[in-house]
């Protein structure tokens, strides 16, 4: 018989209670009025996510990538894992009880990534993010900017999400990144609307859905057309 999941921590916030729930010794549940937002043990799309922004970043000598959305962790591990020593990576989050339990409780499920000397967590929106890049010097733009956020682009469709994934919000994404810059987004199914709209903001579109059978979430890797 299963372990029955116990909670470890909770906060009230505007959507309802937000839980952070544990069975055994690794296995992690983070639920928002009682709706799973993730799981430790569910995470691939995440990782590839990461892998796919970062990767081609490895011998840039100082990239600067913009995670939005710090969750258990793991999508910050990924990129952390595909960055080299010299980068400076920007930690998005709204919510402080999330740092707090990526430096607490979850902390061994990513080696402690949120306190790697490269991070720098800022308790803001990261659409607040995006925007003060794009209107500052190039010195304070990205080289990648990715969400993992967990409502994604469908939501865009449907007002809520517009002030990410809406048209002039793209804009906003594509001028807060370098020449060649990379925005990647996590999704949890293909939204052609979003594609369109990744078009004409001026990017190049590559989607992906990482892993084999079952429930398999959609990786889009954008890049900035010069």
């Amino acid at each position: 018989m299963a372990l029955a999941w116990r909670v470890v921590d909770s906060i009230d916030t505007d959507e309802g209670l937000l839980d952070l729930r544990q069975r055994g010794e690794t296995d992690f549940l983070i639920t928002i009025d009682s709706r799973v937002l993730m799981n430790s043990s569910a995470n691939r799309s995440e990782i590839v996510l990461s892998e796919l922004a970062c990767a081609p970043l490895q011998q840039t000598k100082k990239p600067r990538v913009l995670v939005g959305g710090l969750g258990m962790g793991f999508t910050l591990k990924a990129a952390l894992d595909n960055l080299p020593s010299g980068a400076e990576v920007v930690v998005a989050e709204l919510n402080p009880i999330m740092v707090t339990w990526c430096r607490g409780v979850i902390a061994p499920l990513t080696n402690g990534a949120v306190d790697d000397p490269r991070v720098t967590v800022k308790i803001s929106d990261v659409a607040k993010v995006i925007a003060e890049a794009a209107k500052k010097g190039k010195e304070n733009r990205f080289d990648a900017i990715i969400l993992d956020l967990y409502e994604g682009p469908y939501e865009g469709d449907h007002g809520r999400g517009d002030y990410l994934y809406g048209r002039k919000a793209l804009e906003s994404s594509r001028a807060a990144l370098k020449p060649g810059g990379v925005f990647a987004v996590w999704s949890e199914d293909p939204d052609q609307g979003f594609e369109k709209r990744l078009q004409a903001a001026g990017f190049a579109v590559h989607r992906q859905r990482p892993g084999r059978g079952g429930r398999r979430h959609v990786v889009y890797i954008a890049r900035k057309r010069d």
